[in-house]
């Protein structure tokens, strides 16, 4: 008689639970709608607006509202044969013809992104790879898309023997075209 009993009364808790639980969901759910991002109930507003109105209410008084300023587009332009670091620190891509050397800048990377490349350096150190944690020697192929950190002066890419294509290589620092 006692099982009958608890399961009897685990039967009535379960059914219990899942009907307050479906009149919470129901209850839930009315209150939410309406509240879509970007509707009239919810509009959504830029910093700058919201930052005026903060200036408003603290000043309490109203402020004129600036026109939008146009952006300057940048202009692409030919790689130079050699380029001091972007201000900005802004990558550009530089074509490498076969036959010529990419010499990178202290602190500079490149992005290898088309062609193959083999790693140019003067002395027995390398170049580091920051994708793979590697360091990569003179003559070693280096790796496409792979970030490559070039410490010192001196050191870089040059198109692989055999290609007749050239390799295009996004840089980020100072270069030198050889």
């Amino acid at each position: 008689m006692k099982t009958v009993w608890k399961v009897s009364m685990a039967t009535v808790l379960l059914a219990g639970s899942v009907w307050a639980g479906s009149v919470l969901n129901i209850t839930a759910e009315g209150a939410s709608v309406g509240s879509q991002p970007g509707t009239a109930d919810d509009p959504v507003v830029t910093k700058s607006y919201v930052d005026q109105q903060i200036q408003k209410a603290l000043q309490g008084g109203s402020i004129a509202t600036q026109a939008p300023t146009a952006t300057a587009t940048p202009v692409v332009t030919a790689a130079p044969s050699s380029s001091p670091a972007p201000s900005n620190n802004e990558a550009i891509i530089v074509d490498v013809k076969p036959g010529q050397t990419l010499i990178a800048g202290a602190g500079a990377e490149f992005i290898v992104r088309a062609g193959k490349a083999v790693i140019y350096s003067q002395d027995s150190n390398g170049v580091a790879d920051l994708t793979d944690g590697t360091d990569l020697t003179n003559g070693l192929a280096a790796p496409s898309n792979h970030l490559l950190s070039f410490p010192r002066d001196g050191r870089g890419i040059t198109v692989q023997e055999g290609q007749t294509l050239g390799l295009v290589v996004m840089v980020r620092g100072s270069y030198t075209l050889k």
